[in-house]
C-alpha cells in the first residue's frame, strides 16, 4: 500500500521536484543524469538513459537493449549527498579500496560540490555518478546497469524506491555513520509516517549509527534492533589535511606575519552579518586581526562580498589574491573564501575558529575540522546535526557555545586577549578528536560481513560472515 501511495504522490509532485532542482545552481549539472537521460558512468555521453531506453527501442532488438552492462568487477555503491558527506566518507572509501581491490567502488552524489569532492579526494580510487532520482523507472534502470553487490549510504539518506528495488534484487544495504536529528525524529512520530518509515528501514541489512541517541531513535522508527549497531562517528577518524608550510598557506591568503586570522567556516545568510559586526567591534582593539569568511555555498561569494562592502569594510576574494595586477595593502579586511577544498587546511592558521550553520537554524557543520588543528572552537545554539560533538567539546573545554551576537563578540575578544586560554582550549579540542577515534574500524568490520569472503593480501578472509551482529550498543 505504501509503495503505491508514495509513487502516486511522487508522480504528482514531480514537476515541482524538477523545478526546485533546476533553481538550485549546485544541483543543475547532474540533473539529466539523475533523470536517467545521461549516464556518463557507463561510458556514454549525450542522450542516453531514458532516451536510449525509449527512443531507440525500434532500432535495437529487445534482448540487446535490456541486457545490462555487467562490470568486470563486483561493485560497491556508496551514496554521499554532497561535500560534507563525501569528506566524511572518504577514509572509509579509501580503506574499502585497500581491503577489496577486486571490487569497483562507485560514489554517487546529488550536488556538483559533491562531484568535485569525489574527483579531488578519490581520484583513482572510486568513480563518480549522480544519484538517480527516486522515480521507479529511473531507479530500476540505474540498478540494472550498475548491478551493485552492496549499497552503502551516509547519514540517513533514505530513498524508498531505491531501497525497495535493491531489496527485491537481493542487494545488501547499510546505513553508514547514521544519525537522526531531533527535528527529523519529531517530524516522523506521526503514526502513518512512522509506518511508512518502517517499510523502508526494514529493507536495511545494517544500520551503523553515530551515538546511543541515534540507535534508540532509529529503532523507535521501525528498524530491527538486531540490525542496528552503534559504531561511532567516522568524522573523528578524518586524517589531518595535507598542507604546505604555514608560511605558504598564509601567503596564499595574503596574510602578513603579524596578522591574526579569525576563521568563520561554512557560514550561512543571517550569521555572516553577525560575524562581520563582531569583526568590526574586534578591529579597534586588535587592528592586526583579519576575518576569513567561508560561505557554505561558494556561489554566494558575490552577495557576501557586497554585504561586507556595504558595511564599510575592505574585502577581497581568495581567488583574486596573488593575481597579476591586483594590488592589496595591509590593514583590517575580510577575505571571502570562494574556492573549494581549502577550508579544512586553513583552520590551521586560525587564532579563533567559528563553525557556521549554528547561529541560524541549520543544525551545524563540521566542528572537528578546527578541533583537529588544536584550535578553540566557537559555535552557536543550533547544533542538532552535530549535537554529540558539540557536547563533547563543551565538556572537555575545547569549545564554547555562543548564544547571540553580543555573546559572540565577547567570546572572540576574550580569546584574542588570552594566549594561554586559547592554547588550553586548543589542546582540549584536539584531545576530543583523539579520544573518540575508532569508528572507522568498527564500520569496516561490519561492512565486511555483508560481502562474500574475499582473500586479503595474506591469503586469509577479510570478512567472517559467521560472526553474529551485535544489536544496539
Amino acid at each position: 500500500m505504501w509503495r503505491l501511495f508514495y509513487n502516486i504522490i511522487l508522480l504528482a509532485v514531480s514537476p515541482v521536484i524538477v523545478a526546485v532542482l533546476l533553481a538550485k545552481q549546485r544541483c543543475r549539472r547532474g540533473l539529466l543524469e539523475r533523470l536517467g537521460w545521461e549516464t556518463g558512468l557507463f561510458g556514454s555521453s549525450g542522450s542516453s538513459g531514458l532516451f536510449r531506453y525509449f527512443g531507440q527501442a525500434k532500432l535495437n532488438k529487445p534482448d540487446q537493449l535490456n541486457k545490462p552492462d555487467k562490470p568486470n568487477r563486483p561493485v560497491i555503491w556508496i551514496h554521499a549527498v554532497s561535500l560534507g558527506e563525501v569528506v566524511a566518507v572518504t577514509p572509509l572509501v579509501n580503506e574499502l579500496h585497500r581491503r577489496h581491490p577486486d571490487h569497483r567502488l562507485v560514489v554517487s552524489t546529488v550536488t556538483e560540490t559533491g562531484r568535485e569532492a569525489v574527483e579531488q579526494r578519490l581520484a583513482g580510487v572510486a568513480d563518480h555518478c549522480y544519484a538517480p532520482l527516486d522515480f521507479p523507472c529511473v531507479v530500476s534502470r540505474f540498478i540494472e546497469r550498475l548491478q551493485p553487490s552492496l549499497y552503502l549510504f551516509v547519514e540517513t539518506e533514505l530513498w524508498p524506491n531505491l531501497l525497495w528495488h535493491l531489496r527485491r534484487r537481493g542487494v545488501p544495504t547499510a546505513l553508514v555513520n547514521g544519525r537522526l536529528s531531533s527535528r527529523s525524529f519529531a517530524r516522523n512520530q506521526w503514526a502513518p509516517v512512522r509506518s511508512f518509515y518502517r517499510t523502508m528501514l526494514q529493507t536495511l541489512s545494517l544500520c551503523l549509527m553515530q551515538s546511543d541517541r541515534d540507535v534508540d531513535r532509529i529503532i523507535a522508527l521501525g528498524a530491527e534492533a538486531s540490525r542496528v549497531r552503534r559504531t561511532g562517528n567516522i568524522k573523528f577518524d578524518q586524517p589531518i589535511p595535507a598542507v604546505t608550510e604555514s608560511g605558504t598557506t598564509r601567503a596564499r591568503l595574503g596574510l602578513r606575519d603579524t596578522e591574526q586570522l579569525f576563521v568563520a567556516g561554512s557560514t550561512h545568510p543571517g550569521e555572516e552579518e553577525t560575524l562581520v559586526e563582531c569583526y568590526r567591534a574586534l578591529v579597534p582593539q586588535y587592528p592586526s586581526a583579519v576575518l576569513l569568511l567561508a560561505p557554505r555555498h561558494i556561489e554566494r561569494a558575490e552577495s557576501v562580498e557586497a554585504m561586507i562592502r556595504a558595511r564599510g569594510l575592505a574585502v577581497q576574494r581568495r581567488s583574486a589574491i596573488g593575481q597579476a595586477g591586483v594590488l592589496w595593502s595591509a590593514g583590517p579586511r575580510v577575505v571571502v573564501l570562494d574556492s573549494r577544498g581549502e577550508l579544512a587546511a586553513i583552520y590551521r592558521e586560525a587564532v579563533v575558529a567559528f563553525v557556521g550553520g549554528t547561529l541560524v537554524p541549520i543544525g551545524g557543520h563540521n566542528l572537528l575540522e578546527p578541533a583537529q588543528w588544536a584550535k578553540p572552537v566557537l559555535f552557536g545554539p543550533y547544533t542538532d546535526h552535530c549535537a554529540e560533538i558539540a557536547d563533547l567539546l563543551i565538556q572537555a573545554g575545547g569549545g564554547r557555545r555562543v548564544l547571540h551576537a553580543e555573546d559572540l563578540t565577547q567570546q572572540v575578544m576574550a580569546l584574542f586577549s588570552d594566549d594561554e586560554e586559547r592554547e588550553r582550549m586548543g589542546r582540549s579540542a584536539r584531545q576530543v578528536v583523539e579520544q573518540n577515534q575508532g569508528a572507522l574500524q568498527q564500520t569496516l568490520e561490519a561492512i565486511d560481513r555483508l560481502l562474500p569472503p574475499q582473500q586479503g593480501t595474506s591469503g586469509t578472509p577479510l570478512a567472517d560472515q559467521s560472526l553474529p551482529l551485535m544489536a544496539g550498543r
